[in-house]
Order: structure tokens, then C-alpha cells, then sequence
């Protein structure tokens, strides 16, 4: 007799043909399928010809029905958990049903597959031996800012997730946090019709982003090379300047300056 598990599924991020035999196969023989959207789960299965249950999990009703899925695991149903695109708890809901899984003793068995961190991080040109996935960045733009001064002077390669209506934004915190100098690629739509891939410095994406309105549609993920050792030093010796300058010059003012006298990023500075 099969083992009750929960099965964590990785579903295409776009290409319906990256869909593995063994998703498949684990989404068609599956009791139920634990799903993100089901209406977008569920044109996922007709594509597929499957007409396997669907129950809603997403982050408003995720705690408080955990405890019922992880019942049926416990009464010998083997379930599948799925996101809308891509590999499930990624910058999206399911670590807490997979934590009650795991605490009541339920094999969690993951079905590898698509993801698109990894897939862009894998054709970005940036440093990919040690990487840090940040997820989404704060939509408020002073959170967002505030955000990224803590993440200057990382050394290891940025990962970001972003939508369509604040890439542009988005790229020009960086810009202002980072430099515009700072290298880095942006995957656009990866997998689909209108897949594209930017790489070179943040200013000069961000033109190419403000430039041409079509390279502000669809999903985005966004990579920024870590810090060198020459941009740990100029951040540092930005803040020491910074330091002597802001008890005699409004804040704006001192860090504008520290900024031009040392070459590291204002906003870095301003609030940092």
C-alpha cells in the first residue's frame, strides 16, 4: 500500500511543455490537488486532461485549514500542493502546511520542476555560486528604499521578484541605492512568447526599461551583482564622511555631498 504524502509539485512558469512526466503523473494520481488559484490550476489539469479535486490554499485561509488537509494525509489520501507557476513556497503560500505535514509525522516528498529565481539566475551572466532570493520588494517606496540600504553592501548575487506596474520604480531605488554602475540583468516573461533577457549596468537598464514600453509588461525577476570589496570601501568611507557632515548640513545635503566626494550611492547614505 502506498505511503499517504504530501506531494510539493513544481508547475510550469510558462511553457506548458516543462511540465515533467512525474507532475504529471503525480497530479493525475493524486486524491486532491492543494492549489494556489484552482481556477488557474484547474485550466492547467484540462490542458492536461485531468480532472483531479482541487481545494483552495492560499495565504488568507492557509492556517486555518492546515490542520484539516494534514487529517485527510492522516486517513490515507495522498495530496499534491501547487502554486500558480513555478515551485510551490517560493514567494508563496504552503510552508505552514508543509510544517504540519512534517510535525505530524507525514512524508513530504518534493516533484521538482520549474522556477523561475533559478532559471533566470541560471541565464543572468552574474556571479551564481552563492545567491541570496530576496522575493518581492516592498511596494512603498520609502520601505522599499529603506530595504535596499540594507542590502548595499552584500557580496553575494541579488534575486528579486517584480511586477510589471513597479519595474520601473523598482529599478530606480536600485539605481539610487546601488550605483549606476552596479551590474545586473533583469529576465522578463522567461519561458513565454515575449521572453527577454537585459544584462549591463542598473542605469542602463533602467533606460532601456523607461525606453520602450513593451520591456514593461509581464513578470519580472531582477539580479544585481553583490558588492566588491572596492564598493564595501566606498560605501564605508561614504558613511564616515556622511558621519562628519550631517551635524552641520541638512541630511539631503550632507549625504549629496559625501555621495560626489567618495563615489558611493546617495540614498545609501540619506537615512542609512
Amino acid at each position: 500500500m502506498a505511503v499517504p504524502t504530501l506531494h510539493v509539485v513544481a508547475t510550469p512558469i510558462g511553457n506548458l511543455s516543462d511540465l515533467t512526466p512525474r507532475a504529471l503523473e503525480t497530479l493525475r494520481t493524486v486524491d486532491a490537488i492543494c492549489a494556489e488559484d484552482t481556477r488557474r490550476t484547474g485550466q492547467l489539469l484540462s490542458h492536461f486532461g485531468l480532472s483531479t479535486p482541487l481545494l483552495a490554499l492560499h495565504e488568507h485561509n492557509e492556517e486555518a485549514i492546515a490542520a484539516r488537509i494534514v487529517t485527510r494525509l492522516q486517513q490515507g489520501q495522498s495530496l499534491a500542493l501547487v502554486c500558480d507557476a513555478g515551485t510551490p513556497l517560493v514567494s508563496d503560500p504552503g510552508y505552514r502546511l508543509v510544517r504540519a505535514a512534517r510535525a505530524a509525522g507525514i512524508r513530504v516528498s518534493p516533484v521538482p520542476g520549474a522556477c523561475a529565481a533559478i532559471a533566470a539566475l541560471s541565464v543572468a551572466g552574474l556571479p551564481s555560486d552563492r545567491f541570496v532570493f530576496e522575493g518581492f520588494l516592498p511596494a512603498r517606496p520609502s520601505a522599499r528604499r529603506e530595504h535596499l540600504r540594507t542590502l548595499v553592501s552584500e557580496p553575494r548575487t541579488l534575486v528579486f521578484y517584480e511586477s510589471s506596474h513597479r519595474i520601473a520604480e523598482s529599478l530606480a531605488d536600485l539605481v539610487a541605492v546601488f550605483g549606476a554602475q552596479r551590474p545586473a540583468a533583469i529576465a522578463r516573461e522567461l519561458t513565454k512568447l515575449f521572453e527577454t533577457v537585459l544584462d549591463g549596468q542598473l542605469a542602463a537598464l533602467l533606460a532601456q526599461v523607461e525606453a520602450d514600453e513593451n520591456q514593461r509588461k509581464g513578470e519580472f525577476v531582477v539580479m544585481v551583482q553583490g558588492a566588491t570589496a572596492d564598493a564595501d570601501a566606498r560605501l564605508a568611507e561614504g558613511r564616515r564622511v556622511h558621519a562628519l557632515l550631517k551635524d552641520h548640513l541638512p541630511p539631503s545635503t550632507a549625504a549629496r555631498l559625501a555621495a560626489e566626494i567618495t563615489g558611493a550611492p546617495r540614498k545609501a547614505l540619506y537615512g542609512g
